[in-house]
Parts: structure tokens; C-alpha cells; sequence
């Protein structure tokens, strides 16, 4: 008997919590399609400026949901570990059921980042490990009338991305060399001014690439972007479930100055 009434709490229990959770918690779907350029200029042996820009969109190409523009200095400590530090511009667009902004509108973000990435190697699988800090100044309006941000409040974030790439022929990728690659990548916020989404983040991707030569690499693939607004709407966390495809080019050049002796 006192097994059957603990058997019944448990699944009670279980029950409620489930009910309360899905209470409290607003799942939206959204289709996404994001179009990125990035580029990489050597400078010499142990420094490289790093460029890109991302067009992400809504309803995967029709309408707006954020332009990024990034800029960093690379430092190449050794082969497998590599710094950079940077800035980035953000612009985040009204998309989807519920708008990231509560008002509707669109907003200005100003990043200032440090980076660590760690590479390694075992047999075929090229592994690396990226650990990211930002600071972020998000826009916001202080009320409705407003046309442009009069607010940029300073949030923090914790970025750690693991990526596993495999050549699909040979053994290493190099010059016309066909490769698949998946990564997930874990965004947490953090400090005074992160309301509900210390869960800021998750994206998983999963992608089919090819390396022409030492220029230029293209990766085309899945992206599943799940994200936490940082405010309630009814009393309800706000999660966005953000899937479509993701296309990389990737530029490399070599602008180091070497003579042949």
C-alpha cells in the first residue's frame, strides 16, 4: 500500500510539474536562412585580421532578422591555439510572433569580445574548442515615442563551441577537398542586467564542405538556433525554436611579405 500511494505522488508530482512547465513556458517556430561571408588576412606568422558579416533571415530569405558586421585581431600563439580580439555591430530586426524587442522595434547592439581557440587533431577528426566573453551594449527605448535607442544597458555573455570536421576523402582536409562538419555551441548570460535568459542560447549545426585551395572554403548545411527572450510575455519564458539552412564563405589571404633565399 505505501509503495502504490509513493508510486501515485511521483507520477502526481511529475504530472504538475510538466503541466506547470508548459505552463510557463511559450515555444514559437521559426524558418531561418543565414548567408555569411567571413575573411581572414594574414599579416605575418603570429598576426591575421579577422572579417565577416552575416545576413540572417526570416521565413529563410524574405524578411529581416539581423545583420552582423564583426572585426577582430588574430594572435597565433602556436599551431593550436589562437586569440583574437574584436568588436561587432549588431542590428536585430521585429521577426516572428513575439519580437525580441518589447516595443516592436528594431535595435542596435555594440560588442566588444575576447576569444581563445584550441585546435587538436585525432587521426582524420580535426577538433577545436572556442571560448568566447562579450560585452554587449543592447539598445533599448525608454518609451514608445522614441525613433532611435536612448538606452544601451551593458550585458554579459559566455560563449563555449565544440566543432568536429572529417575530410570525405584522404585524410586531412586540403585543396579540393570535400568535408562534413557539425558543431554546437552554448551562449550564457551573465551580471546584473540578464533578466529571464541566463539560457541565452544553443545552435546546432550541421554542414557539407568543400576546399577549393588555400583562398577559398564553402560550407552549406543545417542550423537549429534555439533562443530564451530575456522577458516574460503573460508570465511565460519565451523560447524561440529557429530552424532553416546556414551558407559559409570563407576567404583567406595571405598578405605576409616573404622572400625566397
Amino acid at each position: 500500500m505505501k509503495q502504490k500511494y509513493l508510486l501515485f505522488t511521483a507520477i502526481l508530482f511529475i504530472s504538475i510539474s510538466n503541466s506547470y512547465s508548459q505552463n510557463t513556458r511559450k515555444n514559437e517556430l521559426n524558418d531561418i536562412g543565414w548567408y555569411n561571408y567571413f575573411g581572414t588576412f594574414k599579416l605575418n606568422d603570429k598576426y591575421s585580421i579577422h572579417s565577416e558579416y552575416q545576413l540572417r533571415r526570416d521565413n529563410f530569405i524574405t524578411d529581416k532578422q539581423q545583420g552582423l558586421l564583426r572585426l577582430g585581431l588574430n594572435y597565433q600563439l602556436n599551431p593550436k591555439v589562437q586569440f583574437r580580439l574584436g568588436y561587432a555591430w549588431i542590428e536585430t530586426y521585429p521577426y516572428g510572433e513575439t519580437p525580441i524587442n518589447g516595443m516592436g522595434k528594431d535595435f542596435t547592439e555594440h560588442r566588444a569580445f575576447q576569444m581563445v581557440t584550441l585546435t587538436d587533431k585525432i587521426s582524420k577528426v580535426d577538433i577545436s574548442h572556442r571560448f568566447m566573453l562579450e560585452q554587449r551594449w543592447v539598445g533599448r527605448y525608454s518609451n514608445a515615442s522614441l525613433s532611435t535607442e536612448d538606452e544601451f544597458p551593458l550585458l554579459n555573455r559566455f560563449r563555449y563551441m565544440i566543432r568536429v570536421q572529417i575530410p570525405l576523402k584522404g585524410d586531412k582536409i586540403e585543396n579540393k577537398t570535400p568535408y562534413i562538419a557539425a558543431y554546437d555551441e552554448l551562449f550564457v548570460g551573465f551580471g546584473k542586467n540578464v533578466n529571464e535568459n541566463i539560457f541565452d542560447q544553443n545552435r546546432i549545426g550541421l554542414v557539407l564542405g568543400y576546399r577549393f585551395n588555400n583562398t577559398l572554403r564553402i560550407e552549406a548545411g543545417y542550423l537549429n538556433q534555439t533562443l530564451q527572450l530575456g522577458r516574460e510575455v503573460n508570465n511565460q519564458n519565451v523560447f524561440q525554436s529557429n530552424n532553416g539552412f546556414i551558407i559559409n564563405t570563407n576567404f583567406s589571404f595571405d598578405l605576409s611579405k616573404k622572400e625566397n633565399k
